[in-house]
């Protein structure tokens, strides 16, 4: 079961380790899980982490590196040698150790393959390697479970047994033609009540989602949420069956976009983590803020034109940072709903029109008791009545168009096959500042000195 990794717990194995106590440390993980063993060793420093590891089931030990973030993992792996590299890789599946290689050096990696002890598993990891890893072919692995469409049922269990000797999990069986062409699953339940000698021709269903080799990892995350598939069998452009992308792979990605797109709504332009370099930080944050800083400087500039309404109208500055701030708000609001939506693939250009109307509508009513508060507030503590027209009014006008804005920016990119998630942050913060300071400015300028 899982279990809680207290300070305690950590000082406890730090001291084991110090004493050289094997036998506290394997009693005390006994029965955890890897990903809980994994917590731990995130806590300690290599050398501590490698006693550990050398102390577990090589099964265990080889999970636990495929449960590693990737900078740790390779980080980690210096430590050991070649041999004991594909002494673990020959223990994974292949998909992960595929990854693990993917972030050795090209001699390490010619070498560790060498190394491997099973040779269908070296040539299966060979084979994988040719695929880009943000593609369809890049997430499979090669274990699963097939039969062929000519067989009998009692042939077809005595195969399933044989294979799942190399399959962890078994989501579903494929049924293949002679030329291994995927044609088609076998349901378990199916295949279990059926006589011995039926044949499988007679009890496949031919309603299988596939996808291609080279189809995009989002596209497999889109199919996957689209059906709530715990596995996808992978094709080839014939349509022979390559391998099967399963639900944990695909967990990684949906991980890794949320963090893309986060880092895009924040102004973060590149993929980074917080123990990066100095350097590599700054250099992903900084393109966005210079835009910011190149955007207030424009407001500034913006402003200075109305000097001189300032200059009879003091007050008017005082309401500035109001009219900014609900503006970038506003904006920020109606893009990340929309992006949400956008990722969820629900939205499309045909019902642009109702879309818009809605937003228009909700944005009304938030305008509406936006500026009705302000007004309110203002008549209280006896602003100038005119002044606090033009507030509540600017205030309306940006509600209004900050919204219609953060809709529309989004699903203008998104058509465009721009990542919408750049509109958010400092691009919709920015942007709607100096809307807001020119609706402002120029209803005063109308209202106020005409």
């Amino acid at each position: 079961m899982p279990v809680d990794i207290t300070k305690e717990y950590i000082q406890q194995v730090e001291e084991a380790i110090a004493q050289q106590d094997s036998e506290f440390i394997l009693s005390s993980m006994e029965g955890m899980y890897p990903a809980d063993i994994t917590t731990v060793l995130y806590q300690l420093n290599t050398q501590q982490s490698r006693y550990i590891l050398d102390l577990l089931h090589p099964e265990v030990g080889a999970e636990i590196l495929s449960g590693l973030d990737a900078d740790i993992r390779t980080s980690f792996l210096k430590a050991f040698t070649n041999e004991e590299v594909a002494h673990y890789v020959n223990l994974m599946d292949s998909d992960d150790a595929v990854d693990v290689l993917n972030e050795q050096k090209v001699q390490a990696r010619e070498v560790i393959i060498s190394l491997l002890e099973n040779e269908e598993k070296a040539a299966d990891i060979i084979d994988l390697l040719h695929y880009e890893e943000d593609s369809a072919g890049g997430l499979m692995g090669k274990e699963l479970i097939k039969v062929n469409v000519n067989w009998q049922v009692r042939q077809c269990i005595e195969e399933i047994r044989r294979q799942a000797e190399n399959v962890e999990e078994v989501y579903a069986v494929y049924v293949v033609d002679a030329k291994d062409k995927l044609i088609g699953r076998l349901a378990m339940k199916t295949l279990i009540l059926s006589e011995d000698n039926a044949l499988i021709a007679d009890l496949y269903e031919d309603d299988v989602i596939s996808i291609e080799t080279y189809k995009k990892d989002t596209e497999v995350v889109e199919i996957m949420k689209k059906y709530d598939l715990d596995a996808i069998p992978v094709v080839n452009a014939q349509g022979k069956l390559m391998g099967r992308i399963t639900i944990d792979d695909v967990v990684d990605v949906i991980q890794e976009q949320a963090e893309t797109s986060i880092q895009l709504m924040s102004g973060i332009t590149e993929d980074v983590e917080e123990d990066d370099s100095v350097f590599r930080l700054s250099r992903a944050r900084l393109p966005w803020l210079i835009i910011a800083m190149v955007g207030g400087l424009i407001g500034a500039r913006f402003i200075k034109l109305f000097e001189m309404e300032i200059a009879l109208i003091p007050a008017m500055a005082m309401f500035t940072p109001l009219i900014t701030a609900t503006g970038g708000n506003v904006g920020i609001q109606s893009s990340s709903l929309i992006i949400q939506t956008l990722a969820s693939k629900t939205v499309v250009f045909d019902n642009l029109t109702q879309r818009l109307l809605k937003v228009l509508l909700v944005a009304l009513l938030n305008a509406l008791v936006i500026s009705s508060l302000v007004m309110g507030f203002n008549l209280v503590f006896n602003e100038n009545p005119k002044l606090s027209i033009v507030v509540s009014i600017a205030l309306f006008s940006v509600v209004m168009l900050s919204s219609l804005m953060g809709t529309i920016t989004p699903m203008v990119l998104n058509h465009f096959g721009i990542n919408p998630a750049i509109a958010a942050g400092p691009f919709i913060t920015t942007a709607n500042d100096l809307l807001g300071l020119a609706v402002y400015f120029l209803v005063a300028h109308v209202l106020l000195l005409n």
